[in-house]
């Protein structure tokens, strides 16, 4: 599980954030992740809670806001909206797409006391 990873990923970057604005405690961390990328939603949650245990982030919640797949079609030159990998253009049922948006995962925001 890979989600795992991802998360001490995080817990490393909440204690280097710690380090450089001094702040003791994390009460809410916000993240985004692609609806393309290879990231499950509910194995993020269990990894973080297990993760942060000990932490500054102990008794933080995590909020995880999705990014929607973007991708350029190369058989009728269109940016589409891909919902999951796999799918094929909706516009012209074509399949050989590039993906434009929503491979990614940020840490966009850290509440902290």
């Amino acid at each position: 599980m890979h989600e795992m990873a991802l998360c001490q990923g995080l817990v490393d970057l909440i204690e280097d954030e710690s380090r450089r604005q001094g702040f003791d405690r994390v009460r809410r961390v916000i993240v985004e992740i692609g609806a393309l990328g290879h990231v499950d939603p509910r194995a993020l949650e269990f990894a973080f809670e297990v993760t942060v245990r000990g932490t500054r982030a102990n008794d933080a919640s995590l909020e995880i806001r999705q990014i929607p797949g973007r991708a350029w079609c190369l058989s009728c030159s269109l940016s589409v909206a891909v919902p999951a990998r796999g799918e094929t253009c909706p516009e012209c049922g074509g399949s050989q797409l590039i993906v434009e948006q929503g491979e990614e995962m940020k840490l966009t925001e850290l509440e902290v006391a």
